[in-house]
């Protein structure tokens, strides 16, 4: 069992959980996630690591409240355990592998969308305990939904933006890349996560301006072992699964749109699920489909 030692709520819908994990959080790196359950009758979810703290053997995740499983999740408090906890998988970010006085040299910038800003916070704590400085865009649609700003201004150069305008920057990351740039920033390199829609948007607007784009493709695991096939995706003429070959890849050959279309596949079965959790034995299955 996998003990629950601190629940936070961040904004609406978004938590923040510290776990304990002795022998994930020796192992982890950047860039890699693990797969939780809450008992036994639980879904398999992939989650992205946000920190690790391999001394204390405790392992921070962040998630969204969106289908019935991770509204089950949300439902669990300081004390209550996960059934289990699998990990660290996947491959870690290359930065890791790079060189620290490498890394020192280049011009980094992080895109950090929604929950992707927890997988953002990880690499970016890791390069800042290396004495690597980097940029990071976080956007939001407006700021009530900004989480972990203090964090991130810690460990990097932060520009914040929203799509109101409500807070920093006015309008979306590609706004806020752009307005960087045209004030003087030069980067070697974005690595952007968050949600897909965004990530495409950032790849289209970089390959124009030819600076070396990494994407995440977390959105789109299920299984999160390569059993079933949900994330497959085209990474130029080449079939990748995200979970075993990522999550990973480089922005300017992943095919989006095949990603976002597999996406919706698997929507209407997590509706109907959240609604059964719901409606309990009231539902009925009326909708023709449960």
């Amino acid at each position: 069992m996998f003990r629950i030692i601190k629940k936070e709520v961040l904004a609406p819908n978004i938590y923040l959980m510290d776990v304990e994990a002795p022998r994930i959080a020796k192992h982890a790196l950047p860039g890699q996630f693990l797969i939780v359950r809450v008992d036994d009758e639980g879904e398999r979810i992939p989650l992205t690591i946000c920190d690790y703290d391999a001394e204390n053997g405790i392992v921070q995740i962040v998630f969204q409240a969106i289908g019935a499983e991770t509204h089950r999740m949300a439902n669990l408090e300081t004390g209550d355990c996960f059934a289990d906890m699998v990990g660290p998988l996947g491959r870690p970010s290359d930065l890791c592998e790079i060189p620290v006085e490498e890394l020192k040299k280049m011009k980094i910038c992080f895109i950090a969308g929604g929950v992707g800003t927890a997988p953002v916070y990880c690499q970016l704590k890791w390069l800042k305990n290396n004495g690597v400085n980097v940029d990071c865009i976080q956007g939001a649609r407006t700021k009530d939904i900004i989480i972990l700003e203090d964090e991130m201004r810690a460990v990097s150069d932060l520009h914040i933006c929203t799509d109101d305008g409500s807070y920093g920057i006015k309008g979306n990351v590609c706004v806020a890349l752009e307005q960087l740039i045209s004030e003087g920033k030069q980067f070697d390199r974005v690595v952007a996560i968050g949600p897909m829609i965004m990530m495409k948007f950032v790849c289209q607007l970089t390959k124009k301006l030819n600076i070396e784009t990494i994407v995440s493709m977390n959105p789109i695991m299920v299984d999160g072992t390569g059993m079933c096939g949900a994330c497959r995706l085209m990474v130029g003429d080449q079939v990748k699964f995200a979970c075993v070959d990522g999550p990973e890849f480089d922005g300017h050959l992943v095919d989006f749109d095949q990603a976002m279309q597999r996406m919706k596949l698997y929507k209407n079965e997590e509706t109907r699920l959240l609604l059964k959790e719901q409606e309990g034995e009231s539902h009925h299955g009326g909708c023709g489909n449960c």
